[in-house]
């Protein structure tokens, strides 16, 4: 089998977020954890990327609203985490 890097890529992308979602529904990790959503996030960037490499623009705007929704949730992790330390 010969793939290509854009195949790659949005292999890992999917396997990122497959990878988050399987935890969370095990209950191995809550979608508080700053690790869920920071395996969220990069998966669906890297899903923005090879949506835009195969020009499957629906597909980057559905994950580019994932991509910011869990950015501003790893965001929202961080904050509480370092109040939580202080």
């Amino acid at each position: 089998m010969n793939m290509d890097f854009t195949t790659i890529l949005g292999i890992v992308g999917a396997i990122f977020i497959l990878v988050a979602f399987i935890l969370e529904q095990k209950k191995i990790w809550n979608s508080e954890m700053l690790k869920y959503d920071l395996v969220n996030f990069i998966g669906s960037a890297i899903l923005v990327v090879y949506g835009i490499l195969i020009k499957g623009y629906p597909f980057v705007v559905l994950n580019l609203v994932w991509a910011l929704v869990s950015l501003n949730d790893v965001v929202a992790d961080i904050i509480r985490n370092n109040k939580t330390k202080s």
